[in-house]
Formats: C-alpha cells, structure tokens, sequence
C-alpha cells in the first residue's frame, strides 16, 4: 500500500497478508456501501427496511434496446432473432469438476467476490507489469474467437467451467449482441441488469406493493 510521506510524495508501505476472516468483512462493508450508491443513484430503492429494483423507463431508448441485450448477456442466453430467450450453445471440452476448493485469501458473498492472494514485491517490476496488464486487459480476446466449418463463432473459455465447458457457440448476429452488451459496461443500466440477474437478485415490487408503499397501507395477497 502506498502512505503519503511528510514531503507529500507517495510512499510504499508494506502491508500484512489479511486473514480470511478480514476479507470476508471488507467484502460485506463493500457490497453495503455499493448498496447505498446504487439507492442514491436510484437504480434501487429502499422501503421499510427492503431493498428493490427500481422501475425502468419503459418507453426510453434504452430500456427497448441496451437492457434486454445486457440482461441475456448476464444470463448466457439470446435477447433477439429466431432464438431469442435460448440459452447460448456450449461444448464441453474438459472433465466436469466434482468438488469447488476454496482459494485461500478470496471471499465470495452472493455473487460479489474479492481477491486478495496476488502480492507483488516493492521492487519487482516485471511482476508488476503483469498485474497491471492483467488489470487493463479488454474484456475479449480475438485469440479465443474464431469461426467454425458452420459459420457461427466459437469462443474460447479462458478457464473451464466447473460442468467441463470450453467454448461458447453463437450465431454472428447473437455473437454481435453480446458485444454491444459488454461495450455498454459500467453505466447504471449495466449495473441494472447485473442485479437483475444475479444470483441472488433484488425483487422489484409489484403494482400493488407499490401502491401499498405510496398509501402506507399493505398489499393484499
């Protein structure tokens, strides 16, 4: 980690490795804290102590198009053409693995995960320049794309799935989807649709509860 020093100029400090217990508890302050900033930018919304989705702008640009691409995207399924709400072809290259080991020194809370068993020595450049490729690299590589004897894309897993799956399998123009859903990353409506389709995802509420909400009432079953 890096202090600032008395002259103002930044200073490396060498930290102690976190036990696994302490990154569990950061996890959970940052999923609370990017909880609150998801409720102030309203994309959540909280009420009497539970948190749901916020109702999209149906009848926007985005919500008709950006959405509903980055939603299948999350889910591996198809959002448009003659296949739409399909899950996306796989084949499995490799032996399904039977048990998950847990790394040491990563935490995993409904999806979020933090990664804490990376250490780079002051003075190692090289190792260095590794994370920092690691950390800016795209998020698709041409080297695992290609096309098949059927003209439709393979794309290369960079690790196996747990099931022994080694490569997605899409028609161009479901290929061209997913890529207009990854370019859009980082805007809340990406943000939106990745709750929407965690593992655990924040419900939205019904007319009714919304209603109830509004009138201080409850809603009827």
């Amino acid at each position: 980690m890096y202090r600032r020093a008395a002259d103002g100029s930044p200073a490396f400090i060498e930290a102690a490795s976190p036990t696994d217990d302490e990154l569990h508890a950061l996890l959970q302050s940052v999923i609370e804290r990017l909880m609150k900033m998801l409720t102030r930018r309203g994309v959540l919304v909280e009420d009497m102590g539970q948190t749901y989705l916020a109702e999209p702008d149906a009848d926007g640009e985005e919500a008709r198009t950006l959405r509903p691409l980055q939603a299948a995207a999350i889910t591996y399924r198809i959002a448009f053409g003659p296949r739409a709400g399909q899950k996306v072809l796989t084949l499995r290259g490799a032996m399904p693995r039977e048990d998950w080991a847990r790394q040491p020194l990563c935490a995993d809370i409904d999806g979020f995960s933090l990664h804490a068993g990376v250490r780079v020595q002051a003075h190692d450049r090289k190792r260095l320049e590794q994370l920092c490729r690691y950390i800016t690299r795209p998020s698709l590589s041409d080297e695992r794309v290609q096309l098949n004897a059927a003209g439709q894309v393979e794309l290369k897993l960079k690790t196996p799935w747990r099931d022994g799956t080694t490569h997605l399998v899409m028609a161009p123009l479901e290929f061209m989807q997913r890529l207009a859903a990854r370019a859009t990353e980082g805007r809340p409506s990406g943000t939106r649709a990745a709750a929407e389709a965690a593992p655990h995802p924040v419900p939205r509420r019904s007319g009714p509860e919304r209603e109830a909400a509004a009138t201080g009432g409850a809603a009827g079953t």
